[in-house]
């Protein structure tokens, strides 16, 4: 009788697979010093002979000179805010913290409840709102085209989405219809919007609906943008939950209806539960692809983060260092992305767990 094994590692397996072979062996150590190689040629210009404050600046014109982080202390206002107003911008920080704090709130279990999760996105758009806007609260009033940078961002982000997912959640439910009308039209929108490019879409709102209707009814041009885009989303979401109808059983809704639930009792209680465990993985992909998405604003005119990054290194001594205002940019978009995705594995590990 032989001796049970156990398990190998993942790092051993990895070990053995890279080097079953010399030449496998050989291409694995090639493949590690090159990439060890761009690691440090990476760490050399923005670590070793990096600049780091405003009073060193002239030392980034030297030669030997590697990253100039001074762009960063010197234009970081700039750079998060946009074209707010310089002595207002207490007002666009606690804003942009309204709003990331109302969606930490959100992932915590507590909330998950409609009301509380209404009430809590309610005073947190409420919040928002107020401080951005602030003649309600008897500030300066900005108007909208002045808002800019990362709270731009996540008020875009974060009212898409919002809007989305229930939109998308009904566009599903009037596909299911048994009126062919109900199906006919939401099967239209969802065609017609998704054959679309998102940029074709948010142009229309910016820049077609104006050409259209009149003054009074054309709105402000940031929730005309941001209305298209929810739409857009919707329209995605929406072949995401009827994947997840699709998966459900028949059989259940039969044997809810057979207990004496109505319909709405099936869709509600036994239904629906299922179809967002099954739609849970493809959501979070396209929320995290939504906040990437967001950049495609600077397009159609919005200040958002990347504008106001150009704005940043566009005139003056610092035109030349773009390349340390994109990778401060592409760090807070990772920040952010990050943290999505870890909290979609949380998710998706909490549903397994539950079901074991």
């Amino acid at each position: 009788m032989g001796v049970a094994h156990p398990p190998h590692s993942m790092l051993t397996s990895l070990w053995r697979r890279a080097f079953a072979t010399r030449l496998d062996g050989a291409i694995t150590i090639l493949v590690a010093m090159f990439l060890g190689w761009l690691f440090w040629l990476a760490f050399d210009w923005a670590v070793v002979r990096s600049v780091w404050t405003v009073e060193e600046v002239g030392s980034c014109r030297e030669e030997i000179a590697g990253a100039c982080w001074s762009i960063i202390d010197a234009r970081h206002r700039l750079i998060l805010f946009g074209l707010y107003p310089y002595d207002e911008h207490w007002r666009s920080t606690t804003a942009a913290f309204a709003i990331i704090f109302t969606i930490i709130l959100s992932c915590i279990p507590w909330f998950w409840k409609a009301k509380r999760i209404v009430t809590l996105w309610v005073v947190g758009f409420a919040g928002y709102y107020l401080l951005m806007e602030g003649s309600a609260l008897g500030l300066t009033k900005v108007t909208t085209d002045k808002w800019g940078g990362l709270s731009l961002v996540l008020f875009l982000f974060s009212s898409v989405v919002l809007l989305g997912l229930p939109g998308g959640l009904g566009l599903a439910l009037m596909r299911r219809s048994r009126l062919p009308l109900v199906r006919l039209i939401a099967s239209l929108i969802i065609d017609l919007i998704r054959s679309l490019p998102l940029l074709t879409t948010l142009f229309t709102a910016a820049v077609v609906i104006p050409i259209l209707l009149p003054e009074w009814l054309q709105g402000d041009k940031i929730w005309r943008i941001i209305l298209a885009f929810a739409l857009f989303f919707a329209c995605y979401q929406a072949e995401v939950f009827r994947g997840g109808f699709q998966a459900i059983p028949v059989g259940q809704s039969e044997g809810g209806a057979s207990l004496g639930l109505g319909k709405w009792q099936v869709l509600w209680l036994i239904t629906m539960p299922q179809v967002f465990r099954h739609a849970l993985p493809s959501t979070i992909n396209m929320v995290v692809v939504t906040f990437k998405e967001t950049a495609v604003v600077i397009i159609i005119g919005l200040f958002d983060l990347l504008a106001s990054a150009q704005a940043a290194f566009g005139t003056g001594e610092w035109i030349s260092y773009y390349m340390e205002t994109y990778v401060f940019i592409a760090f807070i978009y990772w920040a952010f992305i990050s943290s999505l995705s870890r909290y979609g594995e949380f998710l998706k590990d909490r549903m397994k767990n539950e079901e074991n």
